[in-house]
């Protein structure tokens, strides 16, 4: 990471926080304890921690963006979760661009299967230590979030499960939906079966085959 990065971290609750990198200070060894990234709850993990690129908007701008997005991605506007700031503000279409540049996509992958991406402009830069924001609609029942990372449109990932299946899923059949919304089945699970890892696989559509050996 650099500077000019923010760390994200989620937890298997469904609570996520997004906070500058240079808030967590340099320590002088590696043995150091370090600072809190983020306030646990009762029984509360720490499943993810990414790094996204920093990006400092109004929460009006955040709004307007995201209620855009979703109209793009086909969401009823009724999913908005619990975002802040005045979704109406008009947003220029350049403003909209450099958001859109910047944005990243964050996929969340629950234990029973479910997923969905989420625009990186639906999480709040804040100060870390704190109990973070909603990152998954927990009456959806989906079960604990076992991975949210960010992805691209062209990338696949790979779940395996606690009976040893496993299957390979491409990121854009995946639905888009708000921050704190539910997702849609991606791996259907058996009884007693949960998802246990979540594998990121890189677009591999511009690579050059490699020559044969002789």
């Amino acid at each position: 990471c650099s500077e000019d990065d923010d760390v994200m971290l989620v937890t298997n609750s469904g609570r996520a926080i997004r906070f500058p990198v240079p808030e967590v200070r340099v320590f002088n060894s590696r043995n150091s304890t370090g600072v809190r990234g983020i306030r646990l709850m009762n029984g509360d993990e720490v499943v993810s921690m990414s790094v996204i690129r920093h990006f400092e908007a109004e929460s009006d701008e955040r709004a307007s963006y995201l209620k855009m997005r979703r109209l793009m991605a086909g969401v009823t506007d009724d999913e908005a979760g619990d975002e802040e700031g005045d979704a109406d503000t008009p947003l220029p279409q350049e403003r909209y661009a450099e958001m859109s540049a910047v944005e990243n996509l964050i996929l969340t992958v629950t234990a029973k299967g479910l997923g969905k991406l989420s625009s990186s402009h639906d999480y709040p830069v804040r100060g870390r230590g704190g109990q973070g924001v909603t990152a998954w609609e927990k009456s959806m029942r989906g079960g604990d979030i076992v991975a949210s990372f960010p992805v691209e449109q062209g990338d696949q990932i790979m779940l395996a499960t606690s009976t040893g299946q496993s299957i390979r899923v491409p990121v854009d059949g995946i639905s888009f939906r708000s921050r704190s919304a539910g997702g849609v089945r991606v791996f259907n699970t058996g009884a007693g079966e949960t998802v246990v890892s979540v594998a990121w696989i890189a677009d591999q559509a511009d690579e050059e085959p490699e020559d044969s050996a002789d």
